[in-house]
């Protein structure tokens, strides 16, 4: 996969690129660089078809929408108010939601994996959610839950359900699972879980149900207007790259490298995502994870700092998710691929607690050791009383109450946090 990647232009020590800064208690000690990366994707393209759902006529029209997508994509970031009122009626703006990705948005897959210690089915997780665990890594509802509130639908099943299946499926379906990364390898230390990979073939089991359930013209158009959303990359660095005694990529990769590697992988499926007949894709950033409870209870920086030396390895991979969106908007006809920046609304939290409602930004609230979050959240542990004011739920996950800004900014927001445009957009998009 290295040869489907240019060099990077920035390979030397003193030629790199500033990337967001992540302030801390001593504001002038707080930046850090990354390689910039330079990412073509040509080499995948040659071997994408896109003959699945699309018959020669129907390609000829997704191509002659595209000479005028630009031209859309502008006046519908022109026409729609970043803040308006949320849905009434329970109007959808989607026919659907398919859901690949981590424990960041999982509802519940892991619940049906015995083999997997990646495991939510405990109290106190679901304290805020009917008072019971669900499977969901939060006090609460996750990020999905959360957009699905303002899709206007219902927040889509688990695919390991075995209720999943028949009309239940027709509003889409959550293949994410903790624990899984973009490579196979990721995550292994937590037994087993759903890797980016078998989601994608997951997806197409799904597909090929609704395939029984609708004609190929109803099929074609209800998947051009459903909406994906992917969450991955975090286990590749939490549960791979930074965990060299359990794996030994940090050791044959430089961080460039690595992240470049991560990206081929990505690149792969999301064209994939294409030629199963998806068009609206959104695609998440990883979060500074330097700042999360776990990497500083394991950091031997100074109490109140992130760890500098992780965030700083994250600036190539967000990116190249960045870089390959625009390739893929460019090349793709008929396709909206939408870069969330998960990163910067992480950071603006961290930066202006205040502003968002939080007081407490550097612990967990329910776990054990330095920073609470040496051990996650133990089965029947009391969490902190206070769980609003809390950025970060468990020793890796963020609470109820800032995965609600996350959505809301992936939502709504500017360019800054939705690039090239918002979730709210895209669902206009036809």
């Amino acid at each position: 996969d290295a040869t489907l990647f240019t060099r990077l232009h920035a390979s030397s020590r003193n030629e790199k690129e500033a990337v967001t800064k992540i302030e801390t208690e001593n504001p002038e000690d707080n930046s850090y660089v990354s390689h910039a990366p330079c990412v073509s994707l040509e080499p995948l393209y040659n071997n994408l078809s896109i003959n699945t759902f699309l018959n020669s006529k129907e390609q000829k029209r997704e191509k002659k929408m595209m000479r005028g997508y630009a031209f859309i994509i502008v006046a519908v970031v022109a026409s729609v108010i970043i803040q308006q009122p949320e849905l009434v009626n329970g109007q959808a703006r989607v026919p659907a939601m398919f859901v690949l990705g981590d424990s960041l948005v999982d509802v519940g897959n892991n619940n049906f994996l015995v083999a997997s210690i990646a495991r939510a089915n405990y109290f106190p997780y679901g304290i805020d959610l009917n008072l019971r665990p669900t499977g969901r890594f939060s006090n609460g509802m996750n990020f999905i839950d959360l957009l699905a509130q303002l899709l206007g639908i219902s927040s889509p099943p688990p695919f390991a359900d075995p209720t999943t299946s028949g009309n239940r499926i027709l509003g889409g379906v959550n293949f994410a699972s903790a624990a899984a990364g973009i490579l196979d390898e990721s995550g292994q230390n937590y037994g087993d879980r759903f890797t980016m990979n078998r989601q994608v073939l997951n997806l197409g089991t799904t597909l090929s149900q609704l395939r029984t359930m609708m004609s190929p013209q109803n099929l074609t158009d209800y998947l051009a207007r459903s909406l994906v959303i992917l969450v991955f990359g975090s286990n590749d660095y939490i549960n791979n790259y930074l965990m060299p005694s359990l794996y030994s990529s940090s050791l044959r990769y430089r961080p460039p490298e690595f992240a470049n590697l991560l990206l081929s992988q990505y690149a792969r499926q999301l064209l994939t995502l294409y030629s199963l007949g998806l068009r609206k894709i959104y695609i998440t950033g990883v979060a500074p994870l330097g700042c999360i409870p776990n990497q500083r209870a394991t950091s031997v920086g100074p109490p109140g700092r992130c760890v500098d030396a992780v965030n700083e390895i994250l600036g190539t991979f967000n990116q190249g998710i960045k870089s390959i969106v625009d390739q893929l908007n460019q090349r793709l006809p008929g396709a909206i691929y939408v870069y969330g920046n998960t990163y910067g609304a992480f950071g603006d939290m961290l930066n202006n607690p205040a502003a968002f409602g939080f007081s407490v930004v550097d612990r967990a609230c329910c776990g054990v050791g330095r920073n609470q979050g040496q051990i996650t959240c133990l089965p029947m542990q009391n969490p902190c009383p206070n769980r609003s004011q809390y950025l970060f739920w468990d020793a890796f996950h963020p609470t109820q109450t800032a995965l609600s800004v996350l959505a809301r900014r992936a939502f709504y927001g500017p360019p800054i946090d939705a690039y090239p445009v918002n979730i709210q957009q895209m669902t206009l998009l036809h």
